[in-house]
């Protein structure tokens, strides 16, 4: 039977007039792992700080078990500014000690690239002080888990991780036989690493068997069963859920409860997103053009991130964007928008950007625009528009969009300098949504948004008729959102990714093995462009023309394929129609499965 390593009973905690706890009694057992989840401000920090004996509980007891060897990451370090990493990471051990430890070895090699932490100008010498908040952050992380510990508790650990940072750190917290607790909106990495859900709500905690997706399967029955009054929150769940069961039937782990209840709810919902149909009115909002990119060079002072760059972005794609950090992301992004909002005029480098006259940009980057912190929240919406046009007759009010985005009537009238870090998150993506716009960049569209939110924000998403660009570190956003990946691998290329994040971790792992194999050079600086092999060397121009004619002719066959099926669904009965649609769906599928083939073979010799 396994031990109890924490005991809250009956705690509660007020903050001002509001009870963030109230009558919580929970436990944590040897080998548990547990997520915590709920909107912002609703008290998972509260919670887990108690949890850890941080901050005191204003009713009730916490116990820890007698010996208990907890370690805690915050979202603000206690790191000493005038020590250096080597100091607060590996302290007091010899070289040889830490470098013959495999853990240690591994935690150095999964969260900084490497044991001599490249991108570090003196490597464990580098002093603390004058690094970035998300280096900061990793440091953190390492000097937690190098430690022994019974207990881990994790506040937002993903946060300012790649996408191989944070499946690298899914794995080791797998393998540990540490307890964890663990506060993200991250639900790629709720599925991969957690066996129990709390779910803070309204001052009090609600438990779930599973994962994530379990969690929502659990929470859809939960909400069927009670039959409660929230019935725009239980018609999200729905949607959600039936994106779970209609996707990979791997997303889910134990479900311990009715599958065959939780399946009636999904019974009449239609699939998150017709796509036939919005490609159909994206074609009507753009136009055939939207972004035309040939031969383009993209560089962020004299550093060259892209080059000989020929890519297209039509009417309806949806595109998730990921790579390593510095390899060009945000400056593809920025390239285009400069050409979309200069109409033309302002080019890249090298090459030329051509933009489709219809296009209407809306741009969401990382910064938060400051915004009047006078001005009231419903104000600062509707000084964009007072309403807008979500496509098929459908309308909303500034206020309704609101509502939807989880401020309630009283909150529309909040100062936005009274707002916290997501909220504020949320409002500028309200506003950018106002402004009706065609064609969206989102970079890093979840920072600070909570998981209720992101709901909202896919949901919304799912309906929208445009083209979408999103470059994310959260895996599950960007497969619930996005059609197709394309991937900036840092070597100057971008490609597109027939199998989608799961190919990109395995590009990337065979090229740090690569680059650690013996007589291999040393790997280049994290944000570096690692310099090419000297086969990648030898590819020829032609076969970098051939992959992108592939790539491009793979888009048009997907897009086919979908019109043809939506087709096939209007002339059901018309069996000869139906015949000849269904030959034409074959000749496509064997023409794809040779262009992949084919496409596989160029990119393994790049």
């Amino acid at each position: 039977m396994a031990t109890n390593l924490v005991n809250l009973e009956a705690v509660g905690k007020v903050y001002g007039t509001r009870a963030l706890l109230d009558g919580v009694s929970l436990g944590v057992s040897e080998g548990d792992r547990i997520g915590v989840v709920g909107r912002n401000g609703d008290g998972k920090t509260t919670l887990v700080r108690i949890l850890a004996k941080l901050e005191p509980a204003d009713d009730g007891r916490v116990t820890h078990t007698g010996g208990l060897r907890p370690g805690v990451l915050t979202q603000h370090d206690s790191l000493d500014p005038a020590a250096t990493v080597r100091h607060e990471v590996i302290g007091d051990m010899a070289d040889h000690e830490w470098a013959g430890n495999a853990r240690v070895r591994d935690i150095l090699t999964g969260l900084f690239g490497g044991l001599d932490m490249p991108g570090f100008p003196q490597g464990l010498d580098t002093v603390i002080g004058p690094l970035s908040g998300g280096e900061r952050r990793r440091i953190a992380l390492a000097k937690l888990l190098i430690a022994e510990q019974d207990l881990i508790v994790l506040d937002e650990p993903t946060n300012h991780l790649d996408v191989e940072g944070i499946a690298w750190l899914a794995g080791h917290l797998r393998a540990r036989r540490s307890a964890l607790v663990c506060v993200t909106h991250d639900r790629w990495f709720l599925d991969q690493v957690c066996t129990r859900m709390w779910d803070v709500q309204r001052g009090t905690v609600h438990e779930y068997e599973g994962g994530y997706s379990d969690y929502v399967f659990a929470r859809a029955e939960r909400e069927r069963i009670a039959a409660t009054e929230e019935a725009k929150r239980q018609n999200l769940v729905r949607k959600e859920l039936a994106w779970l069961r209609r996707g990979a039937p791997a997303r889910t782990s134990k479900p311990r409860f009715r599958v065959e209840a939780a399946n009636e709810l999904i019974a009449d919902v239609p699939p998150p997103r017709d796509s036939a149909e919005l490609m159909k009115f994206a074609n009507s909002r753009l136009g055939k053009t939207v972004f035309d990119l040939e031969d383009v060079t993209v560089q962020a002072g004299p550093k060259v991130l892209l080059k000989h760059l020929t890519w297209q972005l039509g009417p309806g794609d949806r595109i998730g964007l990921v790579g390593v950090n510095g390899a060009g992301k945000t400056s593809l992004l920025r390239a285009l928008a400069d050409a979309a909002y200069s109409g033309g005029e302002k080019q890249p480098a090298a090459g030329r950007i051509k933009v489709g006259r219809t296009v209407r940009l809306a741009y969401l980057s990382q910064e938060v625009a400051e915004l009047d912190p006078a001005w009231r929240v419903l104000e600062a919406v509707e000084r964009v528009r007072s309403r807008v046009d979500l496509g098929k007759g459908r309308e909303m009010s500034a206020s309704q969009l609101c509502e939807r985005f989880g401020f309630g009537k009283d909150k529309q009238w909040t100062p936005v300098g009274d707002l916290s870090g997501g909220e504020r998150r949320r409002l500028q993506i309200l506003r950018l949504l106002m402004d009706e716009p065609n064609v969206l960049f989102m970079d890093e569209p979840t920072n600070d948004l909570d998981i209720e939110t992101l709901t909202q924000l896919e949901d919304l998403l799912d309906g929208w008729p445009g083209s979408l660009v999103v470059i994310s570190h959260d895996r599950y956003f960007v497969e619930r959102t996005t059609d197709r990946v394309h991937a900036l691998l840092g070597d100057g290329t971008l490609r597109m990714l027939p199998r989608g994040l799961d190919e990109y971790l395995e590009r990337r792992e065979r090229l740090r093995q690569a680059t650690t194999a013996p007589g291999a050079p040393a790997a280049a600086p994290a944000g570096q462009a690692a310099r090419p092999a000297a086969k990648s060397a030898a590819l020829s121009r032609a076969a970098q023309k051939e992959l992108q004619r592939i790539e491009r002719r793979l888009e048009r066959i997907e897009e086919r394929q979908t019109a043809l099926h939506a087709e096939m669904a209007e002339h059901a009965t018309d069996f000869e129609k139906v015949a000849g649609l269904d030959a034409e769906l074959r000749e496509l599928a064997d023409e794809r499965d040779d262009l992949e083939t084919r496409w596989l073979e160029l990119a393994e010799e790049g």
